[in-house]
This record gives C-alpha cells, sequence and structure tokens, in this order.
C-alpha cells in the first residue's frame, strides 16, 4: 500500500448529506479511501438522510456495496467510545470488530472517552485494561486492528496514549494518530509521531489554523476536524519523512470540515507524499 491518503465522513457533515452521499462525493474528489462513523441503533437526522454515521444495525455488506459502487475501501471505522464504562463500551466495540470485518475494514478507531468524576486515575486504568482484554478477545478472532487515538484526558499526551496502547499485550491493540488532537492537547506531534510509529496502524491527517492554535493550544484534548491540511500549522513533509523513516504503510485519513478543505488536503498530502517519496528512491 505505501502511503496513501483518505478522507474521514465528517467532511461532509456540514452539508447535512447521507453517507452514501458523502461517499459519492469523496470518489468525486478522489479519494479512494474512507473512514466511516458508526453507531448504535437508529438516529433521526441519519434516517432521514442528513447525517453521514452509519448505523451498525444496518447490513454491512449493503454498506459495502455504497464503497464498492463508487470504487472506494474502508480504511477503517470511527466508533469512539468510553473505554471506561464497560458496560458501554464492550459490546459496542466488539459489533463496531463484526461490522469492520464484514465492511473490510482493517482498523476500529476509539479512544478512552471522557473519564468519569468518581474514577481515580489508576481505577482508570484498571478498567480501561478490562474493557480492552474483553474487546481483543474479539478484535484477535476477526483479525481487526485497535487504534488508540489521542483525544481525551489522559491519551492527550504521549505517555498516557502509549500506555492505553499498550495495558493488553496483544498485536491488535495499536495506535491511531491524530496530528491536530496531539498538538492542541500541548504535545510536539513529531515527537510524539516518533514515539509512536513502532504502534501506528491509521493516522488522521489534521490540521489545526495558526488561530485556533493560538486560542486553545493547551486548553483542549482535541478538536472535532482541522483545516485543510497545508493551511495550518502542521508541517506534512516532516510527517511524511517520520513516517517514511519508520516504513509505515496505511492511510492519512484526513479531517477537515468542508469537500473543499478535503480536495485541498489531498492535492497538499498527494504532492508531499510524492516529494519524498521520490527523495526517498534517489
Amino acid at each position: 500500500m505505501s502511503i496513501e491518503v483518505g478522507v474521514n465522513m465528517e467532511f461532509i457533515r456540514h452539508e447535512d448529506k447521507s453517507f452514501a452521499a458523502g461517499v459519492e462525493r469523496a470518489a468525486e474528489l478522489g479519494f479512494r479511501w474512507v473512514e466511516p462513523m458508526v453507531h448504535n441503533g437508529r438516529e433521526l437526522l441519519s434516517e432521514a438522510g442528513y447525517f453521514h454515521s452509519v448505523s451498525m444495525d444496518e447490513d454491512p455488506l449493503e454498506i459495502r456495496d455504497v464503497l464498492d459502487r463508487h470504487g472506494v475501501r474502508a480504511s477503517s471505522l470511527s466508533a469512539h467510545c468510553p473505554l471506561m464504562r464497560p458496560e458501554i463500551s464492550v459490546p459496542y466495540l466488539e459489533k463496531a470488530i463484526r461490522f469492520a470485518a464484514a465492511l473490510g475494514a482493517p482498523v476500529v478507531n476509539t479512544d478512552e472517552g471522557i473519564r468519569p468524576n468518581w474514577a481515580p486515575l489508576e481505577d482508570a486504568f484498571n478498567v480501561m485494561k478490562y474493557t480492552l482484554s474483553t474487546v481483543l478477545r474479539t478484535a484477535e478472532r476477526y483479525g481487526i486492528l485497535i487504534g488508540i487515538e489521542p483525544h481525551q484526558s489522559i491519551s492527550k499526551t504521549t505517555a498516557g496514549l502509549l500506555r492505553i496502547a499498550t495495558l493488553v499485550p496483544s498485536p491488535m491493540l495499536r495506535v491511531n494518530y491524530d496530528t491536530g488532537n496531539a498538538y492542541l492537547g500541548g504535545e510536539d506531534p513529531y515527537e510524539g509521531l516518533r514515539a509512536v510509529r513502532h504502534l501506528l496502524v491509521h493516522l488522521h491527517a489534521k490540521d489545526i489554523t495558526l488561530r485556533q492554535a493560538e486560542a486553545e493550544r493547551g486548553k483542549v484534548t482535541g478538536t472535532p476536524v482541522g483545516c485543510a491540511c497545508g493551511d495550518g500549522v502542521i508541517d506534512w513533509a516532516r510527517v511524511v519523512a517520520i513516517l517514511l523513516e519508520g516504513r509505515f504503510s496505511g492511510v492519512l485519513s484526513v479531517e477537515c470540515g468542508t469537500p473543499e478543505q478535503a480536495r485541498r488536503s489531498l492535492e497538499h498530502l498527494t504532492a508531499v507524499i510524492g516529494r519524498a517519496e521520490e527523495a526517498a528512491h534517489a
């Protein structure tokens, strides 16, 4: 595969479009990989075709048909849930793993969720270890990777992210690094990426505007979407160089807010990757 560029379906959210419409637009823009978001049960906006999230009560093969019709594949599933609440996360993630396997998505992305105010830090790690130990039994049976994303109070630091991603000795427990979340959380995203790249299976290509960086860095644990890659503070040539040094093969899933930002991100990242690979083979 080498390094390829995909898009998280959040890019279509503000246009109030369905999953199928978002996939069609992604393909028109030139993407060959998308990252669907899944949910449990029924949800009004998705049911009406105004939101891109997919219910895991749907037949995953029908969802795969949508992807096949437009010549795209799923790089992963976005399946974020509170790992510190196993009564929610265990059945949800097990369902997401089975859905991903049927869909042909190799990774299920998640994060620790918001830590309950009744959970001391060490207790939180113990509960997350129980959740992940249970879920990873299913992941190992189905051959689906679990990618922990830096996105909340613990995983916003590289040390916290690595601790969660190594709580259980399973080859299926890995990292989905998010450059924008790491930056806003106050980390050096390049050093953080180097530290986790031996566990990296997927990357959220999220850029952050200078205005947002100045207003929020060190004050938040992440953000839903970023700006177009190349318009913000992230040095993508540096990111790609780190990935090539680590022999990463996988998808950079763009997380931005509009189709126009997605288009510019694809152009920018494709050019950066092309130059870096040419230099590496020169």
